[in-house]
C-alpha cells in the first residue's frame, strides 16, 4: 500500500488535529510522563545499568516513536520485558556490548519493517508469547527481592537457581524498614486508584516512601547511595564502534533484542487498536521502532519498545494522535533537567515495590491457566518457553520456542493432509457432487481415484508418499484430484514426481486433476513435464475421467 510507510503523525497532519484534541494529548502527554518516571528508572536499576539510561530511553525512543511511528497513540520506552535480556548481555558484554547489541537490533528491526515483515510477526503463536511474557514477570519478582527485602548483599547471581540460592543465604539480614517501604509502596500502588486515577499510585508512593527516608533518615539503600548522582543533562551522541568480530559476538542478544521489541511494539499497537478502533501501520511501526533504538543506543540508551500499559494510560487518558507521546517524551526530559538531584533519593525498596507490581501485571496468570486446559501442542509450547526462560535465558527461549512452534505448525499441517480412495459415498448436496458420484457409479474396477486435501509442502510429503506406497490394489489407471490442493512446495514437488514414477515403474497411469492455477504453474517451474505429460493434467475431474475410461479401452 501507498501510506505502508507513511509516519501516523503525517498522515494526521495533513488530514488536520483539532484544538480541542491536542489539547486532550497535551493534557494525556503530561500525565503518561509522570507515570513512566519511576519505570523508566526502576527498568534502568533492574536491567543493571545506572538509572539514567532508563530515563534516556523514555525520552529519546519515546521522542521518535511518536514523530516516525506507525500507531496513532503508541508510547515507547524501556520495558519490563527486556529486564531480562538487558541484564543477561550486561553481566556478558558490559554496557558498551549492550549499546552496540541496541545499535545492532535497531537496524536489525527498520530491515524487518522495509521488508514488510509487520504482518508475519504478528501471527507468533499466542502460548509462545505467553510462555516467555509469564517467564519474565518471575525473572522480574526474583531479581527484587534483595531490595524488597533490604538483604545485604553483594552482586546477585544473574542465574535463577543460583539467585535463589543466594537469598536463602541472607535471609536472616532483613531490613524491615525495607520491606515496610517496599510493602507500602505495592499497597499504595494498587488501591489508590480507588481514590483517584489521575495521579498514579506509583508516584504517591515514590513520594512518601523518598520523604519518610530523607525525613528520618532510615537505614534504607537509596539510588544515590548506590549509584551516586544523576545526570540532569543529556550527553552528546555517539557511534559506536563496531567490527566484524564485534558483529559476529553480538549478533545474537541483538536478533533476541529485535524479535523481541518487534513483537511487543506491534501487540502494543494491536491492543491500542481495539482500544481506539483504528488500525497501525505495522512495518512503519517496525521502522519506527528500529530507528528508536538506533537514537537511544546512540545517546547511551537501552533498547525500547512498544510499552502496553503507558500506551493504554494514554487511551485513557483522552490520548489520540502522536502528539501525547512527543509531550510524554518532553515531561520526561523536564524532569530529568530539573529534578533528578531529587530522584537520587528515591528508596531502591520503593522501586521494588513497583516492579513487583510490573511482574504480577506481566503475568498474564489466567491465561497461562487458560491454555494449561487446552490442546497438548499449546501446552508444550506454553510450558518449553517458560521453562527454557526462568531457567536459562530469554534469548534460548526465544529461539527454542519459535523453532518448537515451527514444527509442531508443521506436524500440524501434515496431519492436516488426507489421502483417501474415493467410492462415490459423498454426502454433498451440491449439485456438481451429485453429478460426480453418479460418475463413481459407474467407474470400472481398473481406474482407483484418491482425493488430496491438503497443501503438499515438506512437512507433509512423507505422509503422502507413505499413504500412496501403501496400496494394496493395483488398478490400471490412477487418478489424484488435487482440487483442495493450495500450494506444493519443491519437496511436495519431489514426492508428488516419486510417487508417480513408483506408480509408472509397476505399470500403472497416473492423471492428474482439479489442479489450480497456481500449482499448476509451480509443477510447470519444478519440470513436471519430465515425469507425467500435460495431457494428462486436467482441471475438471469428468475430463479426467473421460481420458481414463479411453486409456482403459486402449489398453484392453
Amino acid at each position: 500500500m501507498k501510506q505502508d510507510f507513511v509516519p501516523k503523525l503525517f498522515t494526521l497532519i495533513q488530514q488536520g488535529i483539532s484544538k480541542e484534541q491536542i489539547v486532550r494529548d497535551i493534557m494525556s502527554g503530561i500525565i503518561v510522563g509522570i507515570v513512566a518516571l519511576p519505570l523508566a528508572i526502576a527498568f534502568g536499576i533492574a536491567s543493571g545499568v545506572s538509572p539514567e539510561k532508563g530515563l534516556i530511553t523514555a525520552i529519546v525512543a519515546g521522542f521518535v516513536i511518536s514523530i516516525l511511528g506507525g500507531s496513532r497513540v503508541q508510547i515507547g520506552g524501556p520495558t519490563g520485558a527486556f529486564i531480562v535480556i538487558i541484564y543477561g548481555i550486561v553481566e556478558k558484554y558490559g554496557v558498551d556490548g549492550l549499546t552496540i547489541a541496541t545499535f545492532m537490533a535497531g537496524f536489525l528491526i527498520i530491515g524487518m519493517g522495509l521488508l514488510k515483515l509487520g504482518n508475519l510477526l504478528k501471527y507468533f503463536p499466542y502460548p509462545l508469547i505467553v510462555g516467555f511474557t509469564s517467564g519474565i514477570s518471575v525473572i522480574i519478582f526474583s531479581s527484587q527481592i534483595k531490595d524488597f527485602f533490604g538483604l545485604q548483599m553483594d552482586a546477585v547471581p544473574s542465574n535463577f537457581i543460583e539467585k535463589w540460592i543466594a537469598y536463602g543465604h541472607h535471609f536472616k539480614g532483613i531490613n524491615w524498614i525495607a520491606l515496610v517501604i517496599a510493602s507500602s509502596t505495592i499497597f499504595i500502588t494498587i488501591f489508590f486508584k480507588k481514590i483517584t486515577t489521575k495521579i498514579p499510585g506509583s508516584i504517591i508512593a515514590i513520594i512518601l516512601g523518598t520523604l519518610a527516608v530523607s525525613h528520618f533518615s532510615l537505614p534504607v539503600d537509596t539510588i544515590e547511595s548506590r549509584f551516586g548522582e544523576i545526570p540532569n543533562h543529556l550527553s552528546l551522541p555517539q557511534i559506536p564502534k563496531v567490527n566484524f568480530e564485534t558483529i559476529r559476538g553480538l549478533l545474537q542478544p541483538a536478533l533476541a533484542i529485535a524479535l523481541l521489541g518487534s513483537i511487543e511494539s506491534l501487540l502494543s499497537a494491536v491492543v491500542a487498536d481495539g482500544m481506539i478502533g483504528t488500525r497501525h501501520r505495522s512495518n512503519m511501526e517496525l521502522v519506527a521502532q528500529g530507528v528508536a533504538n538506533v537514537f537511544s543506543s546512540l545517546f547511551g540508551g537501552i533498547p525500547a519498545t512498544g510499552a502496553i500499559a503507558r500506551t493504554a494510560t494514554n487511551v485513557k487518558n483522552g490520548g489520540r494522535t502522536p502528539v501525547a507521546g512527543i509531550i510524554h517524551a518532553l515531561v520526561l526530559l523536564l524532569i530529568m533537567l530539573v529534578f533528578a538531584p531529587l530522584a537520587k533519593l528515591i528508596p531502591l525498596a520503593t522501586l521494588a515495590g513497583i516492579l513487583i507490581v510490573v511482574a504480577y501485571n506481566m503475568s498474564e496468570w489466567r491465561h497461562f491457566i487458560s491454555i494449561l486446559r487446552g490442546n497438548k501442542t499449546d501446552i508444550i509450547i506454553l510450558l518449553v518457553t517458560f521453562f527454557f526462560t526462568v531457567v536459562f535465558d530469554l534469548v534460548i527461549a526465544i529461539e527454542i520456542g519459535i523453532v518448537l512452534s515451527s514444527f509442531l505448525f508443521m506436524k500440524r499441517m501434515s496431519e492436516s493432509l488426507t489421502i483417501e480412495a474415493v467410492y462415490g459415498e459423498s454426502t454433498s448436496v451440491n449439485e456438481e457432487e451429485i453429478v460426480l458420484d453418479e460418475m463413481y457409479d459407474d467407474i470400472p474396477k481398473e481406474i482407483m481415484v484418491y482425493e488430496i486435501n491438503g497443501p503438499l509442502f515438506f512437512g507433509a510429503s512423507r505422509h503422502f508418499q507413505d499413504t500412496l506406497s501403501q496400496i494394496n490394489y493395483r488398478p490400471e489407471i490412477v487418478i489424484l484430484r488435487m482440487r483442495y490442493v493450495p500450494f506444493v512446495d519443491a519437496t511436495g514437488f519431489r514426492s508428488l514426481s516419486d510417487t508417480i514414477k513408483g506408480f509408472n515403474a509397476a505399470g500403472i497411469q497416473v492423471l492428474l486433476s482439479g489442479v489450480k492455477q497456481e500449482v499448476q504453474q509451480e509443477l510447470e517451474r519444478s519440470n513436471i513435464a519430465s515425469v507425467i505429460e500435460q495431457k494428462m493434467i486436467f482441471e475438471e475431474f469428468k475430463d479426467a475421467l473421460v481420458a481414463a475410461r479411453q486409456l482403459k479401452n486402449t489398453r484392453a
